[in-house]
């Protein structure tokens, strides 16, 4: 059989045609370059199918192909949309709460069916984040690429003077970098587009592992980006662009990007508006994606427009600048071709370019580039010879080199010619689909079978013939023996003993032989099913019969006394919990001075020294250290794929500081009165219901509303 593999493609607009390029800073070169992939990939004879998934849309202020389930994009490849959050569409940086309901969706996809991918491929790292749950929970290999990382992204944000609690407000930048560090550590392959991306940014990540990158530069659609012009395209180019342009024979500077920050167009235009010389000889034309109502735009994009007007303005480019509101997809090959007919040039003025797809789609044209000395264009000119870098953010630099990319005719046709045949020879998607195939099938196959597999893949969980309940309601032990209610247990009880198809299920912190003896207090039905010790270790039934899979799963890579070695230095801030408390999974803390600060510092140490654990805080001062895959959460969705039980058929009530975890993705969600209001949060959550009482009360009241329990 051929190769079946799956990516994950989750921000932005995305669609088999006519891509929306540049209409906000999540619809861009990614998304190109996705698409591409996957047809590129589905024209082999070694691929039987390709899946993208990306989430479904719908919203009025966008195409309602974005609500389609399944689009065919030909040749064995689809676009699946899978429902992720709210229905409307959100930038990327608002994401991140309903990852976990995608991570859900893409595990009950790929289980309903007879074949499982043999790979899967996250792009970006918001789909990092949910192929590393899908690869964990299944087995699957997972293959990576950040395409711009956080850290870098980080960085240049401090250098241009923002403050830190501003980029997290703005970008959610914490989040990203943590999902950045999953998906490395879960990794079976890195591909990065350059080697300064991967030894200069990736290497500033605790989790990365160089032996497990490759670079493979992505390919040009030679069908689509080629030098010979079509018939009627240049008038076509020409009604977009002339318009704007009183001498429109000029030579072109050309830039094709989003207004966004990052890509540094206000710089561009200030160093042609200081320049005499540019101005006699060249047009500026600024495509930077489509826009009608400006007010619809965000505010960077608002902010950079705003500024490049003033610009204009400022320096009475009036006449010399041409920036068209609206152009189709089809028409950027048309525009590179128009340009280069014209003796243009293509200016990429970039504070950071992590490789730059629009500098091969217009050499392949034969436009000549000047580029920011940054990431991929290094790269790219090297192979290529055909075009100069700059330093973008020395604004005479800048200007020098366009002045000189235009003086001489020979050296511009020299360019045109080097740029045509070197992304012929280095930079074909068939190059790129070839190696990109055999990369990931040798990093796949060793991920699975390897040394490496032996210390970091799971075991996927045994299945049962019929799951042993229809439906589970998962109770907080701890919390129902603060304070329990005698006649709302009993009422509960009642209820419980009423419906046969309900399994009760108990969560806590507690070891068995504990769990078990303080149960008892409770009077309930006894339990299907114990997740205790913070979810490092799941039983099953009154005896507590031990899930060896589950053991097997969260022991890889788990160093118990690394964690203490490493964490001892922390000692004023965290005290030991007594031996009772400790598990062979399990490090407990009680925190001396409860301050979310002392949360991150052990992040950043467990990180630090490499240690596969993650860090939990539960009610404001007990932190538990488990090993990396290892929680409440990912237990419940191993219990769920062991008993073919689906997740919307679970009903988790939280309470407690650090539960919310717990109501994230696809299972029903109840959180009595006397909830932390750090769950607070959680209210939007359609699946999540708030009861008005406490406690078992509240449990009766949350199980009427989501009808749980059958009359």
């Amino acid at each position: 059989m051929g190769y079946y593999l799956l990516h994950l493609h989750l921000h932005g607009l995305f669609r088999g045609h006519d891509l929306e390029l540049g209409r906000d800073a999540d619809t861009g070169g990614q998304t190109t370059y996705v698409l591409e992939l996957a047809r590129g990939l589905a024209a082999r004879p070694e691929l039987d199918r390709v899946d993208v998934v990306t989430r479904l849309i719908q919203d009025k202020r966008v195409s309602p192909d974005y609500a389609e389930p399944v689009e065919s994009l030909g040749h064995g490849a689809q676009i699946l949309r899978f429902p992720c959050g709210p229905r409307r569409y959100l930038r990327k940086e608002l994401l991140w709460p309903y990852l976990d309901e995608m991570a859900d969706a893409v595990v009950a996809h790929i289980t309903a069916q007879e074949r499982r991918p043999n790979w899967i491929h996250a792009h970006y790292a918001d789909a990092g984040y949910v192929g590393s749950l899908v690869s964990q929970r299944l087995n699957i290999p997972l293959v990576f690429t950040g395409h711009s990382l956080g850290r870098e992204k980080q960085r240049r944000l401090l250098e241009g003077g923002m403050a830190h609690d501003q980029i997290e407000q703005t970008y959610a930048i914490g989040r990203r970098i943590e999902a950045e560090e999953r998906s490395l550590a879960q990794a079976a392959l890195v591909i990065t587009s350059t080697q300064q991306e991967s030894q200069q940014q990736y290497a500033r990540y605790s989790s990365f592992d160089a032996d497990r990158v490759v670079v493979v530069p992505p390919g040009v659609d030679a069908r689509r980006f080629h030098p010979e012009l079509l018939p009627g395209e240049s008038s076509e180019v020409e009604a977009l662009i002339t318009p704007f342009l009183r001498e429109p024979a000029k030579p072109p500077l050309l830039t094709i990007c989003r207004a966004v920050r990052r890509k540094n167009v206000p710089a561009l235009v200030e160093a042609y508006g200081r320049s005499a010389l540019l101005q006699e000889r060249h047009n500026l034309v600024l495509v930077l994606g489509c826009r009608e109502d400006p007010r619809s735009l965000e505010k960077q994009q608002r902010d950079q427009f705003q500024q490049i007007f003033e610009l204009v303005d400022r320096f009475d480019l009036y006449g010399r600048v041409a920036y068209p509101k609206q152009h189709r997809g089809d028409q950027i090959p048309a525009i590179y071709r128009w340009a280069a007919r014209r003796g243009g040039v293509f200016v990429n003025p970039a504070l950071t370019e992590p490789f730059g797809l629009t500098l091969l789609e217009a050499a392949a044209c034969g436009l000549p580039l000047v580029s920011t000395d940054d990431g991929g264009p290094r790269d790219i000119l090297s192979r290529c010879a055909n075009g100069q870098l700059a330093d973008v953010t020395d604004l005479d630099a800048l200007q020098q080199a366009l002045e000189t990319a235009g003086a001489d005719r020979r050296r511009w046709q020299q360019w045109s010619d080097n740029g045509i045949e070197a992304v012929t020879r280095n930079f074909s998607w068939d190059a790129h689909v070839c190696s990109y195939l055999g990369e990931g099938e040798r990093a796949c196959r060793s991920w699975l079978t390897g040394t490496r597999a032996s210390a970091t893949v799971p075991r996927q969980p045994a299945a049962v013939p019929t799951p042993p309940v229809q439906r589970l309601l998962l109770l907080d032990l701890d919390v129902f023996l603060q304070a329990p209610q005698p006649q709302g247990l009993a009422a509960l009880r009642e209820r419980l003993h009423a419906d046969p198809g309900c399994g009760l299920g108990m969560l806590s912190g507690r070891s068995f032989a504990s769990a078990r003896l303080r149960y008892s207090e409770l009077h309930l039905p006894d339990p299907a099913v114990w997740i205790l010790e913070a979810g490092a270790d799941l039983r099953y039934g009154c005896e507590g019969e031990q899930d060896q899979s589950w053991r097997q799963h969260i022991a890889a890579g788990w160093q118990r006394q690394a964690v203490l070695d490493v964490l001892e230095g922390l000692g004023p801030r965290l005290r030991l919990q007594p031996e009772a408390n400790q598990g062979e999974f399990k490090v407990s803390y009680l925190l001396q001075t409860p301050t979310a600060g002392v949360l991150e510092m052990v992040k950043q140490r467990l990180r630090l020294h490499r240690l596969e654990a993650r860090a939990h805080l539960f009610n404001h001062l007990f932190l538990d250290v488990l090993p990396q895959r290892a929680s409440k959460a990912d237990a419940i969705r191993h219990l769920a794929l062991s008993w073919g039980l689906p997740l919307e058929q679970v009903l988790v009530v939280a309470a407690q500081q650090g539960d919310a975890e717990l109501l994230n993705g696809r299972v029903l969600g109840l959180v009595a009165a006397d909830h932390d209001r750090s769950l607070g949060q959680l209210r939007r959550r359609p699946q999540v219901f708030f009861a008005s009482r406490p406690q078992a009360w509240g449990v009766l009241e949350g199980l009427d509303h989501h009808r749980f329990l059958r009359r």
